[in-house]
C-alpha cells in the first residue's frame, strides 16, 4: 500500500511530498520546517529513509540539511548538484528502493542544471507518479531564466528544458500522475493552474508547453516572452 501526501504552502505555493510504501519514507522538497514530517512518520511508525531534492530553491529555505541530521535520511539531488554538505549526487535514471517501489531519477536539465523529476514505480514496476519540481507545473513549465550565468544563457536553457520535457517527460505515460513543486500564485511560472495535480495525458493536451507539434524555436520563444528579469 503506498500513500502519498502533498502538503501545500498557501503563500509560496510550494508543493512538498511525503511518500511511503512498506515502512519507509521519502520526503520530496521538504519545507524548512522538518517537524511535521519526522511527527507523520512517527505516527506511522515508518522510518525516513530518503530526501529527494528536485532542484537547489532560489525561493524558500528548505529543510533538507535539518532533516537529513534528525533522520539520518539520505539527501539526494541529481546530477551536476555541488553542495557543501553530504549529499547523493545520483546519476540519470538512477532507482532508489523504498519499500515496495522505486524512484527513478529522471535528470530534467532547463530550469536549473542540476533539475531532476523523480519517477515512482509502483509495486509491479510501472510508472505510477512524477514529482517534476520547477521543470513541469500544471499548465506551465519552469523559468529558464534563473540559473544564467557565463555562457549560460536564458535560451540555452530553455533549449535544454524543450529537450528534458520532450524526451525525459513526454515518453511517459498519459496515466502517470504529475505532482509539480509549485501551484499557482507562485513567481515560478506565469500560466499556472489551480489545480495541484494532473494526469499526463491531460497535460500533453492542455498545456501550451507540451504541444505536441512545437519547435525548439517556438517552445523558446514562448517560455522566454514576458519573463522579467528574475529578482535578485
Amino acid at each position: 500500500e503506498m500513500l502519498i501526501e502533498q502538503n501545500y504552502t498557501g503563500c509560496l505555493a510550494q508543493g512538498a511530498y511525503y511518500i511511503e510504501s512498506d515502512g519507509e519514507a521519502a520526503i520530496i522538497d521538504p519545507l524548512r520546517d522538518s517537524d511535521p514530517y519526522i511527527e507523520l512518520a512517527r505516527d506511522r511508525g515508518t522510518k525516513i529513509k530518503y530526501i529527494f531534492e528536485t532542484h537547489f530553491h532560489a525561493d524558500f529555505v528548505s529543510g533538507h540539511v535539518d532533516l537529513g541530521l534528525k533522520t539520518g535520511a539520505k539527501i539526494i539531488y541529481g546530477p551536476n548538484a555541488h553542495t557543501e554538505y553530504e549529499t547523493h549526487v545520483a546519476e540519470d535514471g538512477e532507482v532508489f528502493e523504498l519499500g515496495k517501489i522505486k524512484i527513478k531519477v529522471l535528470h530534467t536539465p532547463g530550469h536549473t542544471l542540476e533539475s531532476s523529476t523523480f519517477l515512482v514505480l509502483d509495486e509491479d514496476g510501472k510508472e505510477h507518479a512524477i514529482f517534476s519540481g520547477d521543470t513541469l507545473f500544471i499548465g506551465d513549465v519552469g523559468r529558464p531564466d534563473l540559473a544564467q550565468k557565463g555562457t549560460l544563457t536564458m535560451e540555452g536553457l530553455a533549449g535544454m528544458l524543450y529537450d528534458s520535457l520532450r524526451t525525459k517527460i513526454m515518453t511517459l505515460p498519459d496515466e502517470v500522475i504529475v505532482y509539480p513543486g509549485h501551484g499557482a500564485g507562485s513567481a515560478c511560472g506565469k500560466n499556472m493552474s489551480t489545480e495541484t495535480t494532473d494526469l499526463l495525458g491531460n497535460q500533453k493536451k492542455n498545456n501550451y508547453a507540451l504541444r505536441a507539434d512545437m519547435t525548439r524555436e517556438e517552445f523558446v520563444h514562448e517560455v522566454t516572452d514576458g519573463l522579467l528579469p528574475p529578482r535578485q
